[in-house]
């Protein structure tokens, strides 16, 4: 798929600006970079982190190191609007939208059935959780192939998106089971 580790920090860094905006707000749900705490390796990651537009909130993910979260923190920008171009969270969030509460998280969570709740996580690379209520928005998710139009590699799923995979893998499974 790549020819190297920087084609692909670059075409992730393309895809990402080619749909958020300055004023966005990206959610990023764990596993950033899979380095060793050198200060090189963390310099390299921030570069390509301040390419990125938009506000980035981050949960940490299993292969997110404190070392990581802190060099980042400390080289944090302020955005031309005030906030922090950077911020963390350690386990989770819940965020209400469009009468759901989408729980974000790293790893899946078992939110039990219900119409208006849904886990959305990372973690399990090419895999989904068999449940219509866990969505992996990782970006090599086998959920993301519920969306008709696919999305290059590297390219945040939209809150539109996100409610189209939703609503997709919500009928599949019935069709299913």
């Amino acid at each position: 798929m790549f020819f190297s580790v920087n084609d692909m920090n670059n075409t992730i860094v393309e895809n990402w600006n080619s749909v958020v905006n300055d004023n966005d707000t990206v959610y990023h749900l764990g596993d950033i970079a899979l380095i060793n705490s050198k200060k090189e390796d963390l310099k390299r990651v921030l570069e390509i982190l301040k390419k990125l537009k938009g506000q980035i909130v981050f949960l940490k993910g299993n292969h997110d190191s404190r070392a990581l979260f802190k060099f980042i923190d400390k080289n944090n920008v302020i955005l031309p609007d005030g906030r922090m171009k950077f911020t963390f969270i350690d386990v989770g969030l819940i965020l209400k939208l469009n009468h759901y509460q989408l729980f974000l998280t790293h790893y899946p969570l078992l939110v039990g059935p219900s119409k208006n709740r849904v886990n959305v996580h990372g973690h399990i690379h090419h895999s989904s959780v068999n449940l219509p209520w866990n969505i992996n928005v990782g970006v090599d998710s086998a959920d993301i192939d519920y969306l008709i139009n696919k999305l290059p590699f590297g390219t945040p799923i939209s809150e539109k998106n996100l409610f189209k995979i939703i609503e997709a893998k919500l009928i599949d499974h019935k069709k299913r089971w």
